[in-house]
C-alpha cells in the first residue's frame, strides 16, 4: 500500500505569525494533529504538531502570544505519494516523529500520520490466522 492511499488530504496550512492558540483552534476544528506552516521568508514549509503546542503549555508560555514560527519544525522529512507505507513508517521511526508532510511537485498534498498507517495495516493483520 502507498502513502497516497493512506494520507489525509485535509491539509491545514497556517502562517508563521498565527499564534499557538489560533493554530490549536484550527487543528481542533479540523480534527488534525498537525498544521503545515508556510513561511516563504524562513525557507518554505515547516510543521507544527499538537506535541509542539503541548510543550509550550508545559513551559507555561502564553499560547495567545506565542507565534507558530517559534515552535515550528523546519528540518522536515517529506514523503512522496508513491512511497510505500513501510518507507513512511521507517522514516517516522528513524526520525522520531508521527507525521510526514506529503509533497507532490514541491506542494503539500497531504499528511500521513502513524494513525493513518495503523488504520491501513490493522485490517490486513486481522486476516492473518493466529
Amino acid at each position: 500500500m502507498l502513502v497516497r492511499d493512506a494520507m489525509s488530504t485535509v491539509v491545514l496550512t497556517i502562517g508563521p505569525t498565527h499564534t499557538l492558540r489560533q493554530a490549536a483552534a484550527l487543528m481542533s476544528a479540523r480534527r488534525v494533529g498537525a498544521a503545515v506552516v508556510l513561511d516563504p521568508d524562513a525557507g518554505g514549509i515547516g510543521i507544527l504538531t499538537e506535541r509542539d503546542i503541548l510543550i509550550s503549555v508545559g513551559l507555561g508560555q502564553d499560547q495567545a502570544a506565542e507565534p507558530a514560527h517559534a515552535h515550528t519544525t523546519t528540518d522536515v522529512v517529506f514523503a512522496a505519494p508513491s512511497w510505500t507505507l513501510e518507507e513512511a513508517a521507517h522514516a517516522m521511526t528513524h526520525g522520531g516523529f508521527r507525521h510526514l508532510i506529503v509533497l507532490d511537485h514541491n506542494e503539500p498534498v497531504g499528511i500521513v500520520s502513524v494513525r493513518d498507517i495503523i488504520r491501513c495495516w490493522a485490517p490486513l493483520r486481522q486476516q492473518v490466522p493466529a
